[in-house]
């Protein structure tokens, strides 16, 4: 089998399309939409890979097609396709891998190792302005910013090693590792916190400011430690609560695997909340006076929902505590329900 980076020159040749989802292929992918045959589907793309390279049925699920592509480069993206290439023997490193892709795609934390070597191919979702974007081992090893197809050409062979003695590229993951390592510390002590609404799948993640500030971050710039997050919350609905010297920051994100077509971890749906914004600015107009910031809808990222902004559309200061929100998101979460289930039986 052959790889070859997505481009419209390949639209008219048969392929496998490998976590992406791409024209005039078969599928291989948990991207929604996909039409991975059922007897392979998995909660990543790595897994579904893992999965075919295992199967008896394997020549008939590829129709004996030996075109790989992929139309984007993130970790379980390069690790499906290293997976596909290489055959049986991948299944030696079926665990790692898998995990791996979960840190990738879902933010989740199996093991250290796991995370770093997410961390060494695709860099971290919980990221400054000022970190360089694109895949760290890549840059490294081209010595510059390189695009998707070049990243492929330069990671896939460093796919094994790395698998095997991740610790050979600390440089390229350390760093963000310390930030990771900040936020679980914060929750292993109790400076973060979670606290679980079970009756309507909310969890109120409480941020400690120094997982912000000792690592030279502001929670109003920087992405919020999804990693750490994920490791934590069980709910279906994530409202993140961070402390500011003028009041506090909030984002409302569904679970990080909820943008994928799952088989073990649950769907998500996505939820209606109009009301719950009208409620929350009418409250927070109430206590503070202004139309300058807002509680907005938000689908800029794969799984946000909400933030509250402020006039640059950043970040603001709300000042409602975090109690008072969730018991708002769990009233308007209720009432979404009670009107879903009166309508079924109708």
């Amino acid at each position: 089998m052959r790889f070859a980076f997505y481009n419209s020159d390949l639209d008219s040749v048969p392929k496998l399309s490998v976590d992406g989802t791409v024209p005039n292929s078969v599928h291989f992918s948990h991207w929604q939409g996909n039409e991975t045959p059922a007897e392979v589907k998995a909660d990543t793309s790595t897994e579904i890979a893992l999965n075919l390279v295992a199967s008896p049925r394997r020549s008939e699920l590829t129709k004996g097609i030996e075109l790989v592509t992929n139309n984007h480069f993130d970790t379980d993206g390069i690790l499906s396709v290293w997976t596909v290439l290489h055959g049986p023997p991948a299944l030696d490193l079926h665990d790692q891998l898998i995990a791996a892709a979960e840190a990738g795609d879902f933010s989740e934390f199996t093991t250290e190792a796991a995370v770093r070597v997410s961390l060494t191919i695709q860099g971290s979702n919980q990221v400054s302005p000022e970190d360089e974007s694109g895949s760290p081992l890549a840059r490294k090893l081209a010595g510059e910013q390189v695009d998707d197809a070049r990243a492929y050409e330069l990671v896939l062979p460093e796919v094994e090693h790395l698998l095997t003695h991740v610790n050979d590229y600390e440089p390229l993951w350390r760093a963000a590792w310390k930030r990771i390592a900040i936020a679980l510390d914060s929750f292993a002590g109790g400076t973060s916190s979670v606290t679980e609404f079970p009756d309507v799948k909310l969890s109120l993640i409480t941020l400690a400011p120094d997982i912000f500030s000792a690592a030279g971050f502001n929670p109003t710039r920087h992405a919020a430690p999804y990693t750490a997050i994920s490791h934590h919350a069980h709910g279906q609905l994530y409202l993140i609560a961070t402390p500011l010297a003028q009041g506090w920051t909030y984002r409302i994100d569904y679970p990080y695997y909820s943008w994928a077509e799952t088989q073990v971890r649950p769907r998500v749906a996505r939820r209606n909340l109009t009301p719950l914004l009208t409620d929350l600015n009418e409250l927070e107009s109430n206590r503070a006076g202004t139309n300058c910031t807002g509680w907005k809808a938000d689908s800029g990222e794969m799984t946000s929902a909400v933030k509250f902004l402020d006039g640059q559309g950043r970040l603001g200061a709300s000042t409602l505590a975090p109690d008072e929100v969730a018991a708002r998101v769990c009233l308007a979460l209720s009432a979404t329900e009670a009107t879903a289930a009166g309508t079924q039986h109708r």
